[in-house]
């Protein structure tokens, strides 16, 4: 082999495990013809996100790359913009969801995630209702919101 010459090995166990997960089962069509970059969001704000290249690394099974702490992933704005523009109906937004749903089961998430999902498990809420919050929804002619009922929610999701 010359120096040229690049082995690249392929995690096929990593490759299964995501095709088993909700939405990830579409990666194997990919043919990264780059399609899914053109509307994006996230690509334009930063280089580090592209959805051709998560596509890539799925195909690939780069586990580390895609599940470690610094993933783009969470860098994916869930805008839909690859859903729609792929010719493959690869649905690129959708494994890139199964490979966060992934790696929150491996608590890899960011803090910011961790603290979001406890905050929806212990309230039902994304975001924390204050007094203020009421006050404005008030003034606005909105409803008083209500407790939301965690542990039906908990139950729904366990099953």
């Amino acid at each position: 082999m010359t120096e040229k010459q690049k082995v690249v090995e392929i995690n096929f166990a990593f490759r299964d495990r995501l095709g088993e997960v909700l939405g990830g089962n579409h990666h194997n069509y990919c043919y990264q013809c780059g399609a899914c970059v053109a509307q994006c969001p996230a690509a334009r704000y930063t280089e580090r996100f592209n959805p051709r290249s998560i596509m890539l690394d799925a195909l690939l099974g780069r586990e580390d790359v895609l599940l470690g702490p610094d993933s783009p992933i969470w860098l994916c704005t869930n805008c839909y913009s690859c859903y729609e523009r792929c010719p493959q109906d690869v649905r690129p937004i959708e494994v890139i969801v199964a490979l966060k749903n992934m790696a929150n089961e491996r608590e890899a998430a960011p803090e910011q995630v961790s603290s979001l999902t406890a905050n929806i498990t212990k309230t039902g809420r994304a975001g924390v209702v204050t007094p203020a919050v009421q006050r404005i929804r008030e003034g606005l002619g909105l409803p008083k919101l209500t407790d939301v009922p965690v542990d039906e929610m908990l139950k729904i999701l366990e099953d």
